[in-house]
């Protein structure tokens, strides 16, 4: 029996996975503090909420096939769980494709999960450039791991890379070291903050997100990287 926290499902969106109408579920828990996260309530073990039965999640997707073509599998931080595979070989029997959002710091699961061709997308979070990974993560980061995981995703399986960008955290030249990092790829998004509920709302309720030009110069900087660069 699997044995994932699941801590909310969304059950009807359309754009949690590019192109396709899914469902979306959040797993609880995260090995990250980025104080602008807006799920602090999927992060922080003393607001985790109570869990939601998998197998009231695995019936409920029963009863949406044919009427949803995938699911989204985000958090938190997905691959923290070990029995992560389990859930998703669950859903794929019946019938889904699978979205997986993640910040890379479990390659090897990753690894595994592509072996099995689990994953029909997953989008990665690129916090910034690897210097800066420590202090916006607010913990140890294994950029090894990081690089790792870009790699399995970048050359196996179709991906989305994506920044949300602090303004206090970020400026437009490190797009340069950033679209480096994920050059190649399919698809970037750059990904405005916006202030609200917050991990660390103390400090980031009046944090604001690059202006238009600023966005505009990181985006055509990772045009020269990857194949399609978007602004959300």
């Amino acid at each position: 029996m699997t044995m994932v926290q699941i801590g909310g499902i969304q059950k009807f969106s359309t754009v949690d996975y590019p192109g396709h109408t899914c469902a979306a579920v959040f797993l609880i828990g995260c090995n990250m503090r980025c104080g602008y996260c807006h799920n602090p309530e999927l992060v922080l073990p003393e607001q985790y909420i109570g869990c939601i039965p998998e197998a009231e999640i695995l019936d409920f997707l029963a009863r949406r096939v044919g009427l949803l073509d995938g699911v989204a599998i985000s958090g938190g931080e997905p691959t923290m769980s070990e029995d992560l595979p389990d859930f998703i070989r669950a859903i794929k029997q019946l019938g889904f494709l699978i979205k997986l959002d993640t910040n890379g710091t479990h390659p090897a699961m990753l690894r595994q999960m592509l072996d099995e061709q689990l994953l029909d997308f997953v989008a990665m979070d690129i916090k910034g450039p690897l210097e800066k990974y420590v202090e916006i993560a607010a913990r140890p980061i294994d950029t090894d791991a990081i690089m790792e995981s870009i790699d399995l995703i970048r050359s196996r399986v179709d991906h989305e890379f994506r920044t949300t960008i602090v303004r206090g955290q970020l400026e437009p030249a490190d797009f340069d070291a950033v679209g480096q990092m994920v050059q190649g790829a399919q698809r970037f998004a750059l990904q405005h903050f916006i202030a609200s509920d917050t991990l660390v709302s103390s400090r980031f309720c009046n944090e604001t997100s690059f202006t238009d030009e600023e966005m505009a110069q990181a985006q055509h900087i990772m045009q020269r990287y990857v194949t399609e660069c978007v602004v959300h």
